[in-house]
């Protein structure tokens, strides 16, 4: 019993821990003080939310809001999702090819090729933005958007290839074995068995690939330039000596409950599938 109770406990002071700072967030995303708080309640207000699309002289007239560069702010998240939209599907191909070579071509070689492949990822993030900065710099090619996605791919890249490796090391080499057999094009057995059976591995390896590429941070900053992206911004305005103003709370929830309803959405359309099974 004491056991029981003590694992329980320790389950309960996790869950506090992992998600009592972000309940505290979005509470004083609500709060119409600043810095953010949750001892000191002004009241109700939901104008960090309406910060993205308020009238610019509702804006000048905060005091708080007025001090922030909203078409900076709305710039930089443009930037983020212009990297992720070249960083996703650069990383599903060169994860793909990755966890194709590791699982089907059979050699000595691949151990050494598992840790090369990989070391990326167990890299800190500064010196890939660093390296990055450095390699495309004696190129010719300035700091900005295209060293940011360079530098974050290098690592991203590594985690569809878990993914679709361990994808890959379910499916019976039996299959693409008598499809060749029978005539099959290396490239037809490739698109018609190995390509519909790693989808649903591709569409989580996207995901992650994306979250991956909009709240990176360390790999960003030091590759960027003189540009920005959503996690850069954030970042610099968390710095502020006198608090991080209450926009960056409702931009976390806005996250927080965009991550919930696509996580619900996905599982009910699994339990569908599989009513309708």
């Amino acid at each position: 019993m004491t056991s029981n109770r003590l694992l329980t406990a320790y389950t309960w002071a996790f869950l506090i821990f992992m998600f009592g700072p972000l309940l505290l967030m979005v509470i004083s995303s609500f709060n119409d003080a600043s810095p953010p708080s949750v001892t000191e309640w002004n009241g109700l207000t939901g104008k960090w939310y309406a910060f993205f699309w308020m009238p610019e002289e509702a804006l000048r007239a905060d005091d708080v809001l007025r001090a922030i560069d909203r078409d900076r702010f709305v710039s930089c998240l443009g930037n983020s999702f212009r990297v992720a939209a070249i960083v996703v599907p650069l990383s599903l191909l060169l994860g793909l090819a990755g966890a194709v070579l590791l699982t089907r071509w059979r050699s000595a070689a691949n151990g050494v090729l598992w840790w090369v492949l990989l070391s990326p990822m167990l890299a800190p993030g500064v010196v890939l933005g660093l390296s990055a900065l450095v390699f495309w710099g004696r190129l010719g090619v300035n700091a900005g958007l295209f060293t940011i996605i360079m530098a974050q791919t290098t690592f991203i890249a590594g985690y569809p290839m878990l993914i679709l490796m361990a994808r890959l090391q379910r499916q019976p080499v039996e299959l693409e074995e008598a499809a060749l057999d029978l005539g099959a094009s290396p490239f037809r057995v490739f698109r018609r068995l190995t390509l519909p059976y790693l989808a649903p591995a591709l569409i989580s390896a996207a995901v992650i690939a994306f979250m991956a590429s909009m709240e990176n941070y360390n790999t960003t900053m030091f590759a960027k330039g003189g540009s920005c992206t959503l996690a850069t911004e954030i970042g610099a305005m968390g710095r502020n000596p006198n608090g991080h103003p209450p926009v960056i709370n409702a931009v976390g929830t806005i996250i927080i409950a965009v991550t919930v309803i696509a996580t619900l959405a996905h599982t009910f359309l699994l339990r569908r599938e599989g009513k309708g099974e």
